[in-house]
């Protein structure tokens, strides 16, 4: 196997609950499978990364409403179809329960397990008014030309949006 079909990238774009699901299970499941896994989270997947409690920090207005607006972390974030106020989400997570499949969360772990790199964009934080304290700990920070440099020696890239 040559050394660009070893490496996969991923960018999660998506912060719905089934994207970053497929998005974890397919970069775990790579992982495994001994390749060599980037994840880059910008925009709305940046949610997926966020630690569940409040973190305090000195914020303008903007950057206030974005936070109060966005989910925080993996157990608050909606599918992207059949939401229904919440209830979609609770109905899945039971369903895969009860089926024996990893949690969202459980997923983070094994990547980071694995070795998965995890990557925030640091633009789409800027714009989104997320800081480094608000994320989960063992992430890489990096713009987009690291993500090129990333995606032109992988065999695969995927864009999960």
């Amino acid at each position: 196997m040559s050394e660009a079909q070893d490496k996969k990238t991923i960018i999660v774009f998506s912060g719905d609950l089934d994207k970053a699901i497929a998005a974890f299970t397919i970069a775990t499941g790579a992982a495994a499978m001994g390749s060599q896994v980037t994840m880059f989270f910008t925009f709305w997947g940046l949610n997926i990364l966020r630690r569940p409690e409040k973190v305090s920090t000195k914020k303008g207005l903007i950057e206030k409403m974005f936070e109060i607006m966005m989910p925080r972390g993996p157990e608050k974030l909606g599918l992207s179809k059949m939401n229904f106020l919440g209830l979609g989400p609770r109905l899945m997570k039971l369903v895969m329960k009860k089926k024996n499949v990893q949690s969202l969360s459980q997923l983070i772990e094994m990547a980071r397990d694995l070795g998965v790199k995890m990557i925030a964009c640091t633009m789409s934080m800027d714009v989104m008014g997320i800081t480094k304290e608000e994320l989960i700990p063992g992430l890489e920070f990096a713009g987009v030309a690291t993500y090129l440099a990333e995606a032109s020696e992988a065999g695969v890239n995927l864009f999960i949006g």
